[in-house]
């Protein structure tokens, strides 16, 4: 019986476009996906929204709209006007019962409030709180600082509380400079803001000495006002704006 020729198999020389079809339509679906999450940068939206819970007391949710269309990039704007502007009208508040709950003291000049860009400064004289040269805060401070804490106990917003002296030398064993005086004034302050319930992780302490004097300290009126420990409500979302000034009339 004879045998059928071998016939010799040529390599088919296009098979390579079938490998280079499969990348382009790979390609191509890369870069539509990336097209339709250019509107909308999710993960940073994510960022700031976590922020804005945090501030508000309220879980980080992407809204629906940025789900079903990621192409969507005017609501998440609106969204995140209102919220500032929510956060903004909430420091006012805060601002506002501060000011009416301590008027007794406002009115006296022994506290000021003030709202700024970053957030609510609520300066205390250090006449209202210790006696001269000494970091043990009165009878009357603690009820004032209670009332505050009363306030501020449930919010979200994190506190810095600043220490102030006037230019006036202190060398005793307990405090050898006002770095210490005024340290040890702000960490009174902030640990009866804990004992009246306000979580410790949201208090940062922070001692200025001598430094940032609000007045000249070359008369007694100035180095009066300059002895002081200020507590700034502090925004999470700070805008550029004139500071606001609240009197007691």
């Amino acid at each position: 019986m004879a045998r059928k020729p071998y016939v010799e198999e040529h390599d088919n020389p296009d098979r390579w476009l079938v490998s280079y079809a499969d990348f382009i339509t790979l390609l191509f679906a890369f870069f539509v996906v990336m097209y339709a999450i250019s509107a909308v940068n999710e993960g940073k939206y994510k960022v700031l929204s976590n922020a804005l819970g945090n501030a508000f007391g309220h879980s980080a949710v992407v809204p629906n709209k940025i789900r079903e269309n990621r192409s969507i990039s005017v609501s998440p704007k609106t969204s995140v006007v209102g919220v500032i502007r929510q956060e903004h009208t909430q420091m006012t508040q805060i601002a506002k019962t501060l000011l009416q709950i301590l008027a007794p003291l406002v009115n006296t000049g022994e506290v000021r409030v003030t709202q700024t860009s970053r957030g609510v400064n609520v300066e205390i004289n250090a006449s209202l709180l210790f006696a001269t040269g000494d970091a043990q805060l009165t009878d009357v401070s603690v009820k004032a600082l209670h009332a505050i804490a009363l306030v501020l106990k449930d919010q979200r917003n994190n506190l810095e509380i600043d220490g102030y002296t006037d230019n006036v030398p202190i060398n005793t064993p307990q405090f050898p400079s006002n770095w210490e005086l005024s340290a040890d004034r702000a960490s009174s302050v902030a640990r009866q803001f804990v004992a009246d319930g306000i979580a410790g992780d949201r208090l940062k302490v922070v001692g200025y000495g001598s430094n940032k004097p609000i007045l000249p300290n070359d008369t007694a009126a100035g180095r009066a006002r300059n002895r002081r420990v200020e507590l700034v409500i502090l925004s999470n979302l700070p805008q550029p704006e004139k500071n606001i000034a609240f009197s007691g009339n």
